[in-house]
């Protein structure tokens, strides 16, 4: 008995349906969990980062010089930058570590020029732009307080441009390097951040600037990263406990830098991606609401 075409087409859809669903199922968990790690000295010995003394970017530097990088940590407040480089040189004796003191919420001139020496005579092969402010305290935008405004327009967007501008023309002159910009899931993995809008707004430039680097460059050897993490218990967040979608800064930068060199776009904490795989299920005007009651009642609690 011959099938009804409806059902042979049915058929031929699920089946298609299934085998989608599993090649997505395979390739990540081949990415998440098998993908092997690349060498990082490839690029070069020295390390870049921002945003060094705290979270996740304290927590990079820790894991690259377990990688044997040496590590040019910029930061604004010298008795921090200290105490980070003692720690990184207690755990891995072999590690050169520099301190550069450069307040990225100020002008940039100096700081640039500071920098620029700094990497000189180095072979600087990777830069992590791992500064970042967020208002801890969800505000509407005609209430957030002008300092914190101009501030987080300065570190989040002019000194992340600055510093790239200031390495690429090392990386340029050898043909070789990796940059990895933190952005955040608030600009790709859920439609819109209410009561944080310009910290979201800063974050969806870097996503954009990170991408439009990578296409002009690659042909150059030169690798951009936009990372987009969800939550990470640090002290930029006021939701600071840790838990299963919420890993400690050093939970998350395992898996950093186990991304770094393939996409130019991530989301590398795998339970993250589990998040944003079920955000895609729900409609944007939904997540939006969800979000906007979530940051009300964040202000009553304030």
């Amino acid at each position: 008995m011959e099938l009804p075409l409806f059902v042979v087409l049915l058929s031929c859809l699920g089946a298609l349906t299934v085998a989608r669903f599993s090649f997505f199922l395979i390739k990540y968990l081949y990415i998440f969990f098998l993908r092997p790690q690349k060498n990082l000295l490839n690029y070069g010995r020295w390390a870049v980062i921002t945003g060094s003394t705290d979270g996740i970017g304290k927590a990079l530097s820790f894991e690259l010089a377990s990688l044997g990088l040496n590590l040019i940590l910029i930061g604004r407040n010298p008795d921090k930058l200290r105490e980070v480089n003692d720690e990184i040189k207690s755990k891995f004796p072999s590690t050169t570590v520099q301190n550069v003191t450069i307040d990225l919420s100020r002008d940039l001139t100096d700081g640039v020029r500071k920098l620029e020496e700094a990497i000189h005579d180095v072979d600087v092969g990777v830069l992590l732009n791992c500064a970042g402010v967020s208002n801890l305290n969800t505000s509407f935008l005609h209430e957030l307080e002008e300092d914190l405004l101009m501030t987080q327009l300065r570190v989040n967007l002019e000194s992340l441009t600055a510093t790239t501008a200031a390495v690429l023309p090392m990386m340029l002159r050898k043909k070789r390097g990796t940059i990895v910009n933190i952005g955040s899931g608030s600009t790709v993995a859920i439609p819109s951040h209410p009561l944080l809008a310009v910290y979201a707004g800063t974050k969806a430039y870097v996503d954009s600037f990170s991408r439009c680097l990578h296409a002009e460059y690659k042909s150059e050897g030169i690798h951009t990263q936009c990372q987009v993490p969800l939550y990470v218990a640090t002290k930029m967040v006021a939701y600071r406990g840790s838990s299963f979608f919420a890993p400690i800064a050093e939970e998350y930068a395992k898996s950093a830098v186990r991304f770094i060199g393939y996409e130019p776009r991530c989301m590398t904490y795998w339970p993250h991606f589990l998040q944003w795989c079920l955000a895609t299920l729900v409609p944007d005007f939904i997540i939006n609401h969800f979000r906007l009651q979530h940051g009300l009642s964040r202000r009553k609690k304030s």
